[in-house]
């Protein structure tokens, strides 16, 4: 193969890779956008118009030079014209997507080359047209306007085109604040690409520029012909050169666009744009080098036209393939998020929260599916009392993070529970290196937030990250919940079956031992009295059956304290806040110094309203407290003083019962721990129902216990 038959062979199969990644570019700007603005399909219609470019340049410079016919005429006028709208259409876009466009030196500068631009193509199509084929063979000699002897489009066109890429790489250093969520760290991250590009278009300007130069100032002067081999073979080198600058300022591009959709208006990128952009070249290049070459086959065109849908076939299949394959992969990934969990055996085994392996799912997650270097799931709301917050990180911390040191702002809580929110920017320092929030949901609500540190490569998390992510932590926290849940239900179930069955034993041995042997000794000494005392019982005999009927009712008074005194229909009717008043008055008169009742009338009335369920669940889970603090207030001082305080609130969101003391305190007490085993009872009872409880130690003295149930 000669010289030019060579670079023939590179100008078509590099025309072809730039028109299908420029359609390819253009089809999925303009068919992903979001929320499509002008600038969206400016960006879009200008791609696809850029493949149609290259589409009518193929067919060109495929035919024959030597043999030009009239129907080139009109393809040698149009191929130029995106020479001359090309540099004005980059800036126009890169001034609107960085947010230039409304600043009033950019609108001066917008209208300088826009007069500019007008001139170029007036001068190239109107006063001073480009000259025919023809001439090029010299066979017409149309007078060319020129200044000096120099063309007059050359001394407008260098200056339009490079103050065009000029000004757009200014607008690129310079942008504004961007109304888009994640839209400025996107064009922090796209800005280094869209430069390249712009640099590499300005070299495709000046080189334009000096070849057209060259050929102008040639045909003015009769020196370039068509017949005359170096000029061709440096017409082809030329054609080269700028096809392939165009390329690469199209990969360029390319990447910026659909690594970060800085023009579709999606809120992350999605790692699948991605991939197809990458088969979409190894498609371009290979199709349009095997294309053309068999351009140059001495066979009957229909053998070139199979050889076309045969390669079509086989890239078709080979992104088939690939496409399964990416597939096989990420349900590899996901495979430790859609195993069983094995609820049943941990609800029939009484196994314990540390046996419950969450980590190992979660370790998958942030490795694998999101490649972080650090990741915390924080449950928040109804479910936090169940579920521990999990922490990853790449690098094992010099201390220890404990998960109770991270919580999650109000404000920032209030953020994440607005509709469509996606994810939220959030300061390192404050998180523990975090830099993304994402809420978590359930039926009842906000469950949770993922805090997500950088990714590895230092890149954006995709939008199918973000979702799977979500996805998989929502699981993560709806499953250990319920496995947590039903662990301690069955512990509390059997805890229960066991105590009952210690409280029938007890009762029958109390009576049938001691009880019962005790009345039955009285009644024999009451018998005996008149008999041994001529009707005048002795004062100490009396006295002994006293003693001993008192020693059984104390006996049987003590069993019955030990059951529950208030039914559920008494909470229902009365209400839980006058429920736990007359409980307070009959069980524990004696066990407080004082009592404090705070009680807010808008928190009493609501209290009234809950349904039966939730109002008998309160109840009892605030008299587990009160008579926690009756048994452990004093500690071992008897003549210690306890007060107590309760008092109902209305947070608006929920119904709080507040039970306070001053008394020896029970130890700081975790949130999901309760505080032993009776609150553990009733802080898993309050989550079935959407409450919580939460027992800690106050900052003076004492223990305070937060009872919450959501309004409904």
């Amino acid at each position: 193969m000669n010289p030019i038959g060579l670079l023939n062979w590179a100008i078509v199969a590099v025309s072809i890779f730039n028109t299908i990644a420029l359609l390819w570019l253009g089809l999925t700007i303009v068919l992903n956008a979001e929320r499509p603005r002008w600038g969206t399909y400016a960006v879009g219609g200008g791609l696809l118009l850029g493949g149609l470019f290259f589409t009518a340049h193929t067919a060109t410079v495929a035919r024959d030079v030597q043999a030009i016919t009239r129907e080139l005429e009109v393809w040698w006028r149009v191929i130029w014209l995106p020479f001359v709208g090309g540099p004005y259409l980059w800036y126009l876009v890169m001034v609107w997507y960085s947010g230039a466009l409304y600043a009033r030196r950019h609108q001066i500068w917008l209208g300088a080359v826009s007069a500019l631009g007008i001139a170029a193509l007036a001068l190239t199509l109107f006063i001073s047209p480009l000259p025919p084929y023809q001439q090029f063979r010299g066979e017409l000699s149309p007078p060319i306007l020129a200044v000096a002897g120099i063309p007059v489009v050359l001394l407008v066109y260098p200056v339009y085109s490079t103050l065009c890429i000029i000004l757009s790489i200014v607008a690129l250093r310079q942008p504004s604040t961007s109304d888009r969520f994640m839209g400025d760290l996107a064009r922090r991250r796209a800005r280094p690409w869209l430069m390249a590009s712009s640099g590499v278009l300005l070299l495709v300007s000046l080189t334009v520029g000096a070849v057209a130069a060259w050929v102008l100032v040639g045909i003015s002067r009769d020196t370039i012909l068509i017949g005359d081999y170096q000029i061709l073979v440096i017409l082809h080198l030329f054609d080269l050169l700028v096809e392939t600058l165009i390329a690469v300022a199209i990969v360029l591009m390319g990447k910026a666009m659909v690594s970060y959709e800085i023009f579709t208006g999606k809120t992350l990128p999605r790692s699948g744009l991605l991939r197809y952009w990458r088969n979409s070249l190894v498609l371009a290049a290979g199709y349009g080098s095997l294309v053309s070459w068999s351009l140059d086959l001495p066979v009957d065109p229909i053998y070139r036209l199979m050889l076309a849908t045969v390669l079509m076939t086989l890239f078709y299949a080979l992104l088939s393939w690939r496409s399964y394959a990416e597939h096989d992969r990420s349900m590899q990934r996901l495979r430790p998020f859609v195993t069983s969990q094995h609820l049943y055996e941990q609800m029939v085994a009484p196994l314990e929260p540390s046996q419950i392996d969450a980590a190992a799912p979660f370790r998958a997650l942030c490795e694998d599916v999101l490649d972080a270097r650090s990741a915390v799931l924080l449950p928040i709301g109804p479910l936090a009392p169940l579920v521990e917050a999990l922490i990853y990180n790449e690098q094992p911390a010099p201390v220890a993070l404990d998960p109770q040191a991270f919580s999650v702002e109000p404000n920032l809580v209030v953020r994440l529970s607005e509709a469509d929110v996606l994810c939220l920017p959030v300061s390192p320092e404050r998180y523990h290196g975090a830099i993304w929030s994402v809420p978590l949901w359930s039926d009842r609500g906000l469950i949770g937030v993922l805090l997500l540190g950088p990714k590895r490569a230092d890149g954006l998390y995709t939008q199918e990250e973000i979702e799977v992510a979500r996805a998989a932590a929502e699981r993560l926290i709806d499953t250990r919940a319920s496995a947590e849940l039903a662990r301690r239900l069955m512990d509390i179930q059997r805890r229960r079956l066991a105590e009952s069955q210690v409280l029938d034993r007890r009762t029958r041995r109390v009576l049938h031992d001691d009880v019962l042997p005790k009345i039955h000794t009285a009644m024999i000494m009451l018998q005996a009295l008149p008999v041994a005392t001529h009707g005048q019982p002795p004062a100490a005999m009396s006295a002994e059956v006293v003693t001993t009927l008192a020693d059984a009712h104390r006996q049987i008074a003590d069993l019955l304290h030990d059951l529950p005194t208030t039914s559920g229909a008494d909470v229902s009717r009365m209400g839980v806040v006058a429920a736990l008043h007359a409980m307070v008055t009959l069980e524990q008169a004696e066990a407080f110094d004082d009592v404090t009742w705070l009680i807010d009338p808008a928190a009493d009335h609501l209290a009234q309203q809950l349904p039966p369920l939730a109002a008998e669940v309160l109840f009892y889970a605030a008299r587990e407290a009160i008579r926690n603090a009756a048994r452990h207030g004093r500690g071992g001082d008897l003549q210690r003083q306890l007060n107590l305080t309760i008092a109902a609130l209305n947070n608006k969101s929920s119904l709080t019962l507040l039970i306070e003391d001053d008394g020896v305190g029970l130890g700081t007490v975790s949130s999901s721990a309760g505080s032993g085993r009776g609150l553990m009872l009733h802080s898993t009872m309050l989550a079935v129902v959407g409450g919580s409880l939460i027992a800690e130690r106050r900052a003076g003295q004492g223990t305070s216990v937060r009872l919450a149930v959501a309004i409904t």
